[in-house]
């Protein structure tokens, strides 16, 4: 049975001259390349299987399969797929090998390096990382078509049903799990990946009062106890809801291999203090100005320069984390991985491009209090970003019907 949400011949075809050109301006001189991370096969194949995608400049493409290969078949329409037991297979076809071979390196390990290199032995190995995040800044038709699907249903789940699951002495995993829950069954793939290693996360942060002020296990703004120390993940079963209780939720929503990042602020039972409303009110000033800049030719480094330097002096020092524990960002880009690039940050001088896809995201942290603000999905257009989430919204009162 053939599956029916196979990525298009066409766009496959697309994304692989693409990294081509890529490849040809990063390395003038590279002969071949070596794709084995997960993500990066299904971006430039449509499947995720055990295998390697073999590169050669101005030759073919190759995507050996050692499994499942039946499936490999089912759900790719690539052009060449072949099984290989072992990298012997793959050596075979490949004579007179170039001195240097071009891998994803962050994403393989060293043993299945080892194992390649018995059969397949290079001098030198140079990471496509970059590139193959560069290739995969500027979204196809194709590809918007899913973000806009998952940034309509988030809109739709976090203000029109999360509100029910709310209930006083809930605890954050089960808020968490509840959510989870309801995003599975309105097409949530279940996992959000991140180019960052070893960061898991099946949904976000949804915590209760201080706790998305305990420290992060990534750069990140926000963090949360989690379930235990070996799964920071979730949200905590021992902190309950408790009336006057801010719930900051800051969640992804993929479909079909996409990613959309929001966040929303809600408080329970009753309205915050003037002070915790002005933070988050700036919050969203921040934010419509981040996105009015959202066009292309401007470059993520000067949006960066512009909302920061606009922070008002009282919350400077809590502005995107705690003091000492700023996160150096103010928003990213956001596809197959939560965390593309660009990055809303210092060093990212590369101008914006018409269908790029970044998450603005303000925060600020109050001690006692816990963490406001807000992050919306936005498409780089001519007149600036697009929303594909929603709007920036003031703190949501739940809990009184």
């Amino acid at each position: 049975m053939e599956n029916e949400k196979k990525v298009p011949k066409s766009e496959l075809d697309n994304r692989m001259a693409r990294f081509l050109g890529e490849m040809d301006k990063a390395y003038e001189k590279w002969e071949l390349c070596a794709i084995a991370g997960a993500l990066s096969l299904f971006y430039l194949t449509g499947t995720i299987s055990d295998g390697v995608l073999m590169i050669r400049r101005g030759g073919e493409s190759v995507l050996w399969i050692r499994r499942s290969y039946e499936r490999a078949m089912l759900e790719s329409d690539f052009g060449d797929i072949r099984r290989m037991r072992s990298f012997r297979d793959v050596a075979e076809a490949y004579v007179g090998l170039p001195d240097t071979l071009h891998l994803d390196t962050a994403h393989v390990s060293m043993e299945w390096f080892d194992m390649l290199s018995t059969f397949m032995p290079f001098k030198n190995v140079l990471p496509v990382e970059k590139v193959m995040l560069k290739t995969r800044e500027v979204k196809s038709e194709y590809e918007l078509t899913h973000i806009r699907n998952a940034g309509n249903t988030i809109r739709r789940l976090l203000k029109e049903e999360f509100p029910a699951l709310v209930r006083g002495g809930i605890s954050e995993a089960e808020l968490g799990t509840d959510l989870f829950a309801l995003f599975m069954k309105n097409g949530h793939h279940g996992v959000s990946r991140f180019a960052m290693r070893n960061v898991e996360m099946l949904l976000g942060h949804v915590a209760f009062g201080e706790s998305p002020l305990y420290p992060a296990v990534f750069n990140s703004a926000s963090g949360g106890i989690g379930l235990c120390p070996a799964a920071p993940i979730m949200g905590s079963g021992d902190r309950r809801l408790r009336e006057g209780d801010i719930i900051f939720v800051d969640v992804c929503f993929c479909i079909d291999g996409y990613n959309v990042d929001r966040t929303l602020v809600y408080s329970y039972v009753r309205q915050q203090s003037e002070h915790i409303l002005r933070a988050h009110s700036h919050c969203l000033e921040l934010e419509r100005l981040a996105a009015s800049m959202l066009r292309p030719g401007v470059m993520p480094s000067e949006i960066y320069r512009e909302v920061t330097g606009a922070v008002l002096p009282e919350f400077q020092h809590c502005f995107m984390g705690l003091p000492g524990h700023n996160a150096p960002f103010i928003g990213h880009s956001v596809g197959l991985f939560i965390d593309e690039t660009p990055v809303i940050a210092k060093g990212f001088d590369s101008p914006l491009e018409l269908g790029m896809t970044i998450a603005i995201e303000p925060k600020i942290c109050i001690e006692g209090a816990g963490i406001v603000g807000s992050e919306n999905t936005y498409l780089v257009t001519e007149g600036g970003g697009e929303s594909l989430t929603g709007s920036p919204s003031e703190i949501i009162v739940v809990g009184v019907f």
